[in-house]
């Protein structure tokens, strides 16, 4: 009797270990899950605070560009839209946790890809010969040849029609490829589509350590019109055979002089040695209708981006494409 109790006690032992085993395991397991679970709720607050921050850079800048609409027609770098950064400076002040880095870029300085082609389908010659300068300026690389290739495949992907331009590339071309797809033949909507266009490459497109993208001077919107108080230096570069280096470099010179009226879009013309340089009227403007907003909101090592297009039209903004990262 005396063994069989003995026995008994040791079986309970047993159980008792292995319950509190299965307790402690339980127990460990519970913690692991609601740490886990804390944790990605901690990560979804500040996803959504730093949203809300990405948001407010975003709508600061709509509110920049809405004043600024107010003060007149021409636009120039001298304006507060286009020092969005210094702007970006007093953002950790607004919030107790997080700050944000606003960039705004006038979309009229750029070269308006879409306008290459009238409603005709056909070349509109003076787009096309500033497309042909900007892509044989030396910092691409690209040969005459190489050049001629790419607009006229830019041409064939924009125009309604499936008759090959020249060098350009049409179904005949897109369907025979080991993933085949077809020609768009219609308007350039994102900047990434140039990818799928025969001859442009990831490297030409975004750039590479040693040269620069194409694509941050491109934009798909816009009249044709180039805003000449905001282009780039390379974008002057390519509105004349006539203009080199030096001449671009002075007209940057001449529109950063803030006792220079720049309302005219032929003030050009003032800048020394220029005066007999002539650009066609159709391709020059002191205004700007679309601009890209890139808001990025910040707390600790985590971030997210918005990038939007917007257009402006006198006083009233519209928001054309929306992304957020």
């Amino acid at each position: 009797m005396i063994r069989r109790m003995r026995h008994n006690e040791g079986i309970a032992l047993i159980l008792t270990i292995l319950i509190i085993s299965l307790i402690i395991a339980l127990t460990l397991q519970f913690n692991t899950s609601m740490r886990s679970n804390l944790v990605a709720a901690v990560n979804l607050r500040d996803d959504v605070k730093i949203g809300c921050i990405a948001r407010s850079g975003f709508n600061g800048a709509l509110a920049v560009l809405h004043e600024d609409a107010s003060s007149g027609n021409v636009d120039t770098l001298r304006e507060d839209w286009a020092h969005a950064k210094l702007f970006s400076e007093n953002s950790p002040s607004l919030f107790k946790e997080g700050r944000f880095i606003v960039e705004i870029a006038d979309l009229s300085g750029k070269i308006q890809l879409n306008q290459l082609v009238d409603k005709e389908g056909n070349y509109n010659s003076t787009q096309k010969g500033l497309f042909v300068r900007f892509l044989k300026s030396p910092e691409f690389g690209l040969d005459p040849g190489e050049v001629e290739n790419i607009v006229d495949a830019i041409k064939d992907w924009i125009d309604t029609d499936n008759e090959t331009t020249r060098f350009g590339a049409e179904d005949a071309y897109y369907q025979t490829l080991k993933k085949p797809y077809p020609c768009k033949n219609a308007p350039i909507e994102f900047l990434e589509e140039l990818l799928f266009v025969r001859g442009i490459t990831k490297e030409l497109l975004y750039g590479s350590g040693k040269k620069p993208g194409i694509s941050q001077y491109l934009s798909p919107h816009g009249n044709g019109k180039i805003n000449i108080n905001t282009a780039n230096i390379l974008i002057l570069r390519s509105l004349s055979d006539d203009i080199d280096q030096e001449r671009a470099e002075d007209m940057v010179a001449y529109r950063e002089n803030e006792d220079n009226d720049l309302s005219d879009f032929k003030w050009y013309k003032n800048v020394p040695g220029m005066a007999d340089v002539n650009i066609p009227d159709s391709l020059l403007t002191t205004s700007s209708t679309y601009f890209e907003i890139t808001s990025e909101g910040f707390k600790g090592s985590m971030g997210k981006k918005i990038e939007a297009i917007v257009e402006r039209r006198e006083k009233k903004l519209q928001i054309l494409s929306w992304k957020i990262d």
